[in-house]
């Protein structure tokens, strides 16, 4: 980094990131769960709900257990693909990712050590909303099937940390670099003085 980089904070605490980030929990219910309702659930009646489960037998089976393990397996793959997508933009490749968890928040982190642009940094932290949140709600909502629709909503709403760092970027100017804060969720924008 050049010693003449003016370096300032955006961040917040894992604690109020997670109050933070619930307000995009009803926009993100509403963009995916709304338009399934209209399109495959408007007739909805008791009726339609016993015919709904009888052809979709599956969902009684799946349990509790295949959901927590696919909710795991869903986390540790929404940080190895925040990892990936910025080791694509990286120069110094594997070194500049680090994983780990804030035990505290029980709060499992993807950690980019190397400053990258500010459009990179947004593909980064969006990358694991669209791979497991919007395309799996889209093939739910274009095909009616409740689960990809459900998975794809969880993990849009997990993404909401995600939104808040993009959401904090908004307005900085488009030739800062973004770094990784440390030790809380957000970042630092490095410019010229």
């Amino acid at each position: 980094m050049d010693e003449l980089t003016v370096r300032r904070e955006l961040t917040m605490t894992a604690g109020e990131a997670n109050k933070h980030a619930l307000v995009f929990v009803i926009p993100i219910i509403l963009l995916l769960g709304v338009p399934f309702y209209f399109l495959w659930l408007r007739d909805f009646t008791l009726e339609t709900l016993i015919g709904f489960f009888q052809n979709n037998r599956y969902l009684l089976r799946f349990g509790i257990l295949w959901s927590l393990n696919i909710l795991f397996a869903g986390i540790v793959l929404h940080e190895l693909i925040h990892g990936l997508t910025f080791l694509i933009f990286c120069k110094k490749g594997f070194k500049s990712i680090e994983f780990g968890i804030l035990w505290k928040y029980l709060a499992p982190y993807c950690h980019c050590k190397e400053p990258l642009p500010i459009r990179p940094y947004i593909i980064g932290a969006l990358m694991p909303a669209i791979v497991l949140g919007f395309i799996p709600a889209g093939y739910g909502l274009l095909t009616g099937k409740f689960i990809p629709l459900v998975f794809g909503l969880i993990f849009s709403i997990a993404s909401g940390g995600d939104f808040l760092i993009v959401w904090l970027l908004r307005g900085q100017p488009k030739d800062s670099l973004v770094l990784d804060h440390e030790s809380k969720v957000g970042c630092y924008i490095l410019e010229k003085p």
